[in-house]
């Protein structure tokens, strides 16, 4: 029986991301201490989103919310600390994410000139708009209704762990090191599925919520980089291409597929809990 064995969320886009024991599902995502998945953002001052593929740093950039606020963290520097509490004053601000633009709030100039020393480039942290919808395309729900925050296209990432150790098992044929499932940036891992079965899933459900994988994630240069140094490394697209270029994605490399919430939004995952799947025909 296949198992949830991770529980991840990335408060800020293409930052560290947080292991959770337990996670509330929403049709936006996982929301777990307090905030959402991919609930702040990294922006140019004209508004376009940022993330490891410019800047690795990004990497060492570790938030972590906590009584009330959201404590941010990153090498030869002093705590950031922020309130999670809604600031009704906050600058509404018009930001782009691939074809996406959409209302954000603006954090503020003191955030601003932190995260602009960090990464070395002017920039700004805006917060996802409580009063914005963001959907989902639909031309690979067929037409199922879904929403998002800033994640790069849909509300979940999930990973089976045979899916990693293939790959894994093949870097070190090749004579290359082994990574690590932080590498890929999953909302969910899966034991007990075979190497990439979460491809051919129709539905899964866990916890009472009904999740269906709608398109496979096509593979940037990301997993390149070590999420512990913010260093790139050998990049593995080379050996994923020689068995996950994906027709339907127009050859393009894939691991993991995309999801959707397609009922018991509002209910709690927790680790260890088991999947039931229905395989697609």
């Amino acid at each position: 029986m296949a198992k949830l064995t991770h529980l991840l969320i990335y408060p800020i886009k293409s930052c560290a991301g947080i292991a959770v024991r337990s996670a509330t599902v929403f049709e936006s995502g996982l929301y777990a201490l307090g905030v959402h998945d991919r609930e702040w953002m990294l922006v140019t001052e004209d508004g376009q989103f940022l993330t490891q593929r410019e800047h690795p740093r990004m990497a060492l950039i570790r938030p972590l919310p906590d009584e009330g606020q959201l404590h941010v963290r990153a090498p030869g520097m002093d705590a950031l600390t922020l309130p999670l509490a809604w600031d009704e004053t906050a600058t509404r601000r018009a930001v782009t994410i691939w074809d996406d633009t959409v209302d954000a709030a603006d954090c503020g100039d003191a955030a601003a000139a932190w995260f602009s020393a960090v990464l070395g480039t002017p920039c700004r942290l805006v917060r996802f708009h409580r009063d914005v919808v963001r959907p989902t395309s639909t031309k690979w729900t067929n037409g199922v209704p879904a929403r998002t925050r800033f994640a790069d296209g849909y509300p979940l990432l999930l990973i089976g762990q045979a899916s990693l150790d293939d790959l894994n098992a093949r870097l070190v044929a090749a004579g290359r090191h082994s990574l690590q499932m932080d590498r890929f940036r999953p909302n969910l891992v899966v034991d007990g599925l075979d190497a990439c079965e979460e491809d051919f899933l129709a539905t899964l459900t866990v916890g009472g919520v009904e999740i269906r994988p709608v398109k496979p994630c096509a593979r940037c240069p990301i997993p390149s980089i070590d999420q512990a140094t913010g260093v790139r490394g050998p990049d593995p697209l080379d050996i994923l291409q020689t068995y996950r270029a994906n027709p339907r994605m127009e050859g393009a490399v894939c691991l993991g597929m995309n999801c959707i919430v397609t009922a018991g939004a509002g209910r709690e995952l927790h680790l260890g809990q088991e999947l039931e799947t229905e395989i697609a025909f």
